[in-house]
Parts: structure tokens; C-alpha cells; sequence
């Protein structure tokens, strides 16, 4: 550990690297800070400007009142939008589609990047993100940092935190060069936490994880309309715990890359044309070896491969903002298990858990905006893909026919979705109103999974590759009230779920894994209805001082009534903040009710209201064209054991907490 670290402060000492403070211009972000979130919708509030710089993606999208997250362990929460988990979702990293390669889902797209090559996050609800993929919940898009020409020199940074829970340390650096044709960006960032401790001291084993990304990015200028950038980042994490499940990872493993071609003002009414073309692909070994009781230990290792490409063209027209967009992909995805016996003189068993499945996906999208007055804009929207889903491996599909005996290798799909919107704004209101309609393909557990244990209810799911069509009904409104001192706004999202995928029990089947309470099939719920409200405020009384409020309330229910698992219950954020003269405090609030509406038919168990305070104050001193800045924290303050509706078979989260951030910052670009 001591040789780590010191190879990164002789690393970060050498890169020499940048995090200015200025927010109002992409390059100069703070390298390991992220922008900010931006909701089409355009709600006022925004909690995801984390007052703790070398947070953790899942950390900032954890603030938000939009976003929850599935929180498994220390590492790789699983995000969820509108109380809809990733399968209904298109989770991307700058418009690139990648696929985890777990059965689990302890490796959601997010755990992939790190702050240090991010500038911010688009989160789009519902058919607002349809130009990405097929959605029902929205999508979520991290966008790497953008370049310009317009600076020449270099920019860089070193970053460094410490956190007492968790004895987590963290080492951020980037470097840049850039000119009027040219620029190269490289950053680095690595991450080491022990086991953390709950509440009251209370310590939670195999919570532990070692990361680091590293990223590179080079952008040529070819003339005044084109450019051309290749980007290139490489993760890997190891010794990842998960203290929710019972298996942990010994290795997860991505390689990105990608080369976009964007063109500007090509006529007068081709604004922009973005074309990437991209290949990503992920390892991912569970492991078991490091738990103390294993009746049977497995090996299960997962491989996906993607390749793709997205195309947008952006035009205008007198009072028409049109915009085109293409996407396609490729996607091999494979995982598979080996049982070994404790009695060495029995034979080991194999099977693979995804059968080696290949996806196809193309699809259109267009989306047009039309203002007729100042004051009214009308939105429309359509999008259609066709999606084909096809086992490569004759071994996996003779595993498949065991449940499905005439079932073909491969499946097409016609994929479709449309939108419409209207928006009036006066003064300082502005009132939107949404309908849309949307489908999503089963995901490839769904349709294809054998046997996948579900450690949150304890059965083993089997895939069904009949499964229609997922489709939803949506309605969305919203309201927002913004002055000088105040703002406000509320919305609602409703969505009315038609073939809703979940697993339901089948008598039938004989459970594989030991102590398993039985075997769940994927089928399709007739409807389920889901609900989530917003409700903020900000509110500056003086130039130096800000309080914020948000309010959350969701449900859902299927179409007998049941509550639906994993919903947000009635949820707040509060906070102040000070500043003055380089110095910045902030104090806040976060909590929620008792989970009422639990869903003990699908095995969620009630958690119960909690509320935890954390405290944050930061200060920059200013040297020359260079910048030291030091954050210092504590979260959870009283030291509370809770957990929240979104935490695995109830797993605490983290109790009082420390933390430390030293920044060294330094700018000498120039405009050209």
C-alpha cells in the first residue's frame, strides 16, 4: 500500500495537473468534479454538485432527486430513473453503448469511468431519451470532458483525498495541451478502501475494493468546420467486495475506445453532424474464494463485447430545431459457471448462465421542435429499430431447450416509440406537459438467463425467450416558478407499464442453487402503474448565502394491487450554504419516511425512517495563475445505522465519516 502510494504522489507530482474552480467553461472544470446533471425536464434544484470533489460517480448520482441507486457494497451501485432499474434504461457513456458483463448486475456501465474523465451527466426521463436506444424509464448519458481550440498551453492537476470510514484513499491527476489544431488530455485516477463500518462502529466485512481508470483523449482540428477525436479509457478493479451478495469479484475490466468525426455549419440548415464510431469490451470474474463458509464454490466468469455506431445530424429551420439521430450496435455477451464439490471425488459441473447470446440493434430517431410565439413550443418525436437477438453456442441453446423445447436460436423485434410535448413560458413561469409511448426488447437475463440466483429474494430465474414486447404509457408534467432570489418548481411522472417483465414463481422447476426458496420464471405482468413527484425550492436571501428544499414521493403498483419493489418512499434534502472570500460551508440534511409501501409479495422488506447530517467546508488560495484548494467533511455526523430502500437485503450504509481533499491546480493557456 505504502509503494502505491507513493508511485502516485511521484506520478502526480511529475503530470502536474489542473482543477481551476471556474464552472463556466468546460476545460477549466474541476478535473475531478463533476459539471453538473442536467434533467430535460430542467428542474431548478440540483443537488449533484457534491461537496466532496473526489466522490464517487455513484456518490454524485446518489444526490439527486431523479436518480437512485441499487447500492450492493462499497463499489458499482446500480442506477435507477423514474424507480425503473437499468433494464429499462439506456445507460451510455458519451452516446456509446456498453453492457455489463455480469449476471448480477454488480457492474453497471457507471462503475466503468470515473469523475476524472467526466464533466457531466445528461439524464433524460422517459422518450427523452429515446435518441440513444429503446427506453421506457429514460436514459442516462456520462459525457466525458469536452475541448476546445480556442486556449494554447498546458493545464493540470493533482488531487488527493483521504476518508476514515473505510480508510479509503484516493490519487486524481490529468495533464493537457491543446492549441489552434490540437490537444491532448490524459488523467488518472485510483481509488483503495477497506471494509467501511456502519452506524454505531458497526463493521461491514467484504466491502472492500482497489480501482483505477486512466483515460487519453486526442483531438485534431482539420479546418474551421471539421474535427477529429479519438478517445481511449481503460478500468480495472480488483478485490471488489459485495457484502449484499454472496459472491464477491475478483476482476472487472473495461477497455473503451472510440473515434468521432463532428462537422459544423454545413449549410444553412445543417447546424452539426456527429458521427462515432466505437468498440468496448468488459471482463468480469466473480469470485468466492475470500468467504469463510462456501457449501459449493464456483467460478463465474462474464465477457460482453460491443461495437457500434451513432450518428446525429442538428438543424434549424426559421422556428424548427430538428434533430436526426442513427444508432447501431453489436453485442456479444457470455457468462457462464463451473460448480466444484467439497468431495473432490465427484465431478465439477458447467453450464453457461448466458448462452453466448449476440444482439443487433439499428434504430432511427427524429425529434423536432417548433415555437410559433415566444411563449409556446411544441415538441414532437418518433424513433423505430429493428433489434435482433441470436445463441451462438449449441451447448447453451440445448440448455435453453430443456424449458422451451421448440424454441428457435434466433429472435427479431420491430421496435417503437413516439413523443409529444408543449411547453408555455411567461414572465418567470414556464408550464410543460409530455405524453409519449414507448417499447423495450427483454434484456438477455430475461429472454436468456439459466439459472441466476437472486440473493434479494432468494429464487433462481429462468429466462423466457417469448416474452413480448415491454411498452408504456407515459404522462409528464411540470411547473417552475425562477426569479433573482427564488426558485421553484414541481413535477410528475406517470407511466403506465403494459407487459410488464418480472419474475413470477413456476412450481414446475426444481431450484439448482442450495437453500433457494424455488425457481422464478420471467413473464409478463398484465399492467403496472408508477408514480414519482418532485417538489424543490432555492432561495438566496443574500448573495453569499443559498438554502435548498427537495421533496420526493413515488409509488407503484401492478395490476392487482401489489405494491412494486425498490420504490422510492416519501424522501427530503435541505441544505445551507455560506460563501465568502474563498471560503465555502455548507451544512445539509437528507432522510426519508418509513417504507409503507414495501413490497413483501415480490420479498422487499420494510426499512424504516432515517435522517443523517453531513457538513462540508472547502477554501481556495489564489497563487498566480496556480490554485491550492482544501475541502474537509463529515458525513452522517450523529454516526446513524441506517439503510434505504435501495440497499441490497438491507445493507447499512456508511457510518460517521471523515474525509480530506487537497487540490493543486495551475493554468497557463492563453487564448489564441
Amino acid at each position: 500500500m505504502k509503494n502505491k502510494i507513493l508511485f502516485l504522489l511521484i506520478l502526480s507530482v511529475i503530470s502536474g495537473n489542473i482543477m481551476a474552480q471556474d464552472t463556466t467553461n468546460i476545460d477549466s472544470i474541476l478535473s475531478v468534479k463533476l459539471d453538473e446533471v442536467a434533467i430535460i425536464s430542467k428542474p431548478l434544484i440540483n443537488y449533484t454538485k457534491q461537496n466532496k470533489p473526489l466522490s464517487s460517480i455513484d456518490e454524485y448520482l446518489d444526490k439527486s432527486m431523479n436518480v437512485s441507486l441499487v447500492r450492493r457494497g462499497s463499489y458499482a451501485w446500480e442506477p435507477m430513473l423514474n424507480n425503473m432499474s437499468s433494464e429499462r434504461l439506456q445507460l451510455t457513456i458519451d452516446v456509446m453503448h456498453i453492457f455489463g458483463a455480469c449476471t448480477d448486475k454488480m457492474d453497471p456501465i457507471t462503475s466503468y469511468v470515473d469523475v476524472s474523465n467526466l464533466s457531466d451527466v445528461k439524464v433524460s426521463s422517459g422518450q427523452e431519451g429515446a435518441s440513444y436506444g429503446p427506453t421506457i424509464g429514460g436514459a442516462i448519458d456520462l459525457i466525458k470532458k469536452k475541448h476546445d481550440y480556442c486556449h494554447i498551453g498546458w493545464l493540470g492537476s493533482v488531487n488527493f483525498g483521504y476518508e476514515s470510514n473505510s480508510n479509503l484513499f484516493t490519487a486524481a491527476t490529468r495533464v493537457k495541451y491543446s492549441n489552434a489544431k490540437f490537444f491532448v488530455d490524459a488523467d488518472f485516477i485510483f481509488r483503495d478502501a477497506d471494509n467501511y463500518k456502519a452506524g454505531k462502529r458497526t463493521l461491514i466485512p467484504f466491502s472492500q475494493f482497489q480501482k483505477y481508470n486512466t483515460s487519453l483523449s486526442i483531438g485534431v482540428k482539420i479546418n474551421n468546420k471539421n474535427t477529429l477525436t479519438g478517445s481511449f479509457t481503460f478500468d480495472n478493479a480488483v478485490n471488489i467486495g459485495y457484502p449484499a451478495l454472496p459472491m464477491d469479484v475478483a476482476l472487472a475490466r473495461a477497455y473503451i475506445a472510440s473515434v468521432q468525426h463532428s462537422a459544423s455549419y454545413i449549410n444553412s440548415f445543417i447546424d452539426e453532424w456527429t458521427t462515432r464510431v466505437y468498440f468496448n469490451t468488459i471482463t468480469h470474474i466473480m469470485d468466492d474464494t475470500k468467504r469463510p463458509i462456501v457449501p459449493i464454490h464456483m467460478d463465474m466468469p462474464g465477457w460482453s463485447t460491443t461495437s457500434g455506431l451513432y450518428s446525429k445530424i442538428n438543424g434549424a429551420h426559421k422556428r424548427q430545431k430538428m434533430a436526426l439521430t442513427l444508432n447501431a450496435y453489436w453485442n456479444k455477451s457470455k457468462a457462464e459457471m463451473t460448480m466444484y464439490p467439497n468431495d473432490t471425488s465427484r465431478k465439477s459441473m458447467f453450464m453457461y448462465t448466458w448462452p453466448d447470446v449476440h444482439t443487433i440493434y439499428a434504430g432511427v430517431n427524429l425529434a423536432n421542435n417548433f415555437s410559433w410565439k415566444p411563449m409556446h413550443t411544441i415538441k414532437y418525436g418518433a424513433s423505430i429499430g429493428f433489434h435482433r437477438n441470436f445463441v451462438a453456442s449449441e451447448f447453451g441453446l440445448n440448455s435453453m431447450h430443456i424449458f422451451y423445447p421448440t424454441m428457435s436460436a434466433g429472435k427479431n423485434r420491430i421496435i417503437v416509440g413516439f413523443q409529444t410535448a408543449y411547453t408555455f413560458a411567461k414572465n418567470n413561469w414556464e408550464y410543460s406537459i409530455a405524453m409519449a409511448y414507448g417499447e423495450r426488447a427483454p434484456s438477455i437475463s430475461e429472454a436468456y438467463g439459466f439459472y441466476l440466483f437472486n440473493s434479494f429474494d432468494a429464487y433462481d430465474y429462468i429466462g423466457n425467450p417469448y416474452l413480448k414486447n415491454e411498452k408504456s404509457i407515459e404522462l409528464h408534467t411540470a411547473l417552475a416558478y425562477k426569479m433573482k432570489k427564488i426558485k421553484w418548481n414541481f413535477g410528475l411522472n406517470y407511466f403506465h407499464i403494459l407487459d410488464y417483465i418480472i419474475g413470477i414463481p413456476n412450481t414446475n422447476y426444481i431450484a439448482m442453487t442450495l437453500n433457494a426458496n424455488g425457481v422464478k420464471e420471467y413473464q409478463a405482468l398484465e399492467s403496472v402503474n408508477i408514480v414519482s413527484t418532485e417538489c424543490g425550492m432555492e432561495y438566496r436571501p443574500h448573495p453569499s448565502v443559498k438554502t435548498r428544499v427537495a421533496l420526493s414521493y413515488n409509488f407503484g403498483r401492478d395490476f392487482n394491487k401489489q405494491n412494486m419493489p425498490l420504490v422510492r418512499p416519501f424522501s427530503f434534502k435541505a441544505g445551507l450554504t455560506y460563501n465568502i472570500k474563498g471560503l465555502e460551508m455548507e451544512m445539509n440534511v437528507e432522510g426519508a419516511s418509513k417504507q409503507y409501501a414495501h413490497s413483501a409479495f415480490y420479498g422487499e422488506k420494510a426499512k424504516p425512517a432515517y435522517a443523517i447530517v453531513n457538513f462540508a467546508a472547502g477554501y481556495s488560495i489564489p497563487i498566480k495563475a496556480h490554485q491550492l484548494h482544501f475541502r474537509v467533511g463529515i458525513e452522517n455526523m450523529a454516526d446513524t445505522y441506517y439503510s434505504t430502500y435501495a440497499d441490497w437485503n438491507n445493507i447499512p450504509r456508511k457510518g460517521r465519516n471523515f474525509y480530506l481533499n487537497i487540490s493543486y491546480t495551475f493554468d497557463n493557456r492563453m487564448m489564441e
